[in-house]
């Protein structure tokens, strides 16, 4: 018989290759013992393959900076009178070719400003600061169609919204032909606030259902009270009445 050492290490042992055994088998598949230029298994492979992400190449939407043709100056270098006599290349660097986003946003808010501008000196009436903003809510709708999940560059176009509406409102109240030329010089459109920002979840739902129809009996223990405080009037008044006529055989 075997001491109890050796059946203790026999065991180990066994377990020890029973469990590399099965890490090859996980690894090459159904060839346990296989060599290291087996091929693996396409079952294996085709289910790791599974579960890789997949990139998938954003819509490209068109920019309201497209109509900008290359070749116009930049805002600071197009009224300097020495620009006629640079050179190509100074040209070049100093146009719209070579500059940045924040360059050609600048040179967009003036082309729409020039729009709804009531004179040359004109730069912060409603008309123009509308403008600006539009400027501003579509070079942020198009960095939010490439980056979803900028909340810092979406909550400031939400608040570039609200502004604009608030402007749009007050031109809409006090000078309608103003508002109108606006919103069809720019493009644009007032939107009215909704009458519930609140999200509509399923317990806000249920909760309000509650709200109404505990509201609704209220009102009806109302008008109950009410009609019987009038028919206890009216029976007050018709004794009143009743008291004040003379009884019979009585002197008037």
């Amino acid at each position: 018989m075997w001491p109890p050492a050796l059946l203790l290490r026999g065991v180990s042992a066994a377990a020890a290759r029973g469990s590399t055994a099965l890490r090859g088998w996980s690894r090459l598949g159904p060839c346990v013992a296989a060599s290291p230029g087996t091929r693996k298994s396409p079952l294996l492979q085709t289910a790791r393959n599974y579960a890789r992400p997949t990139h998938k190449k954003k819509e490209e939407i068109p920019s309201h900076l497209d109509d900008l043709p290359a070749t116009m100056l930049l805002k600071d270098y197009a009224k300097v009178p020495v620009i006629n006599k640079v050179d190509n290349v100074v040209r070049r660097l100093l146009s719209l070719e070579m500059a940045n986003q924040r360059e050609k946003v600048k040179i967009k808010k003036e082309q729409l400003a020039e729009k709804v501008r009531k004179s040359p000196n004109d730069s912060g009436s409603f008309e123009v600061q509308v403008a600006h903003l539009t400027a501003q809510i579509c070079t942020l709708q198009e960095h939010l169609h490439l980056h979803p999940k900028d909340k810092v560059n979406r909550r400031n176009m939400m608040m570039a919204k609200d502004r604009r509406n608030m402007l749009l409102k007050f031109l809409r109240n006090r000078r309608y032909d103003v508002y109108e030329n606006t919103c069809k010089q720019l493009g644009i459109k007032y939107e009215f606030p909704l009458l519930y920002r609140r999200r509509a979840t399923r317990r806000w739902v249920v909760k309000k259902a509650l709200c109404l129809k505990v509201f609704q009996e209220v009102q009806k223990l109302k008008a109950q009270e009410s009609l019987r405080k009038q028919q206890g009037s009216l029976k007050r008044g018709r004794a009143a009445e009743q008291q004040a006529l003379p009884v019979e055989g009585t002197p008037v």
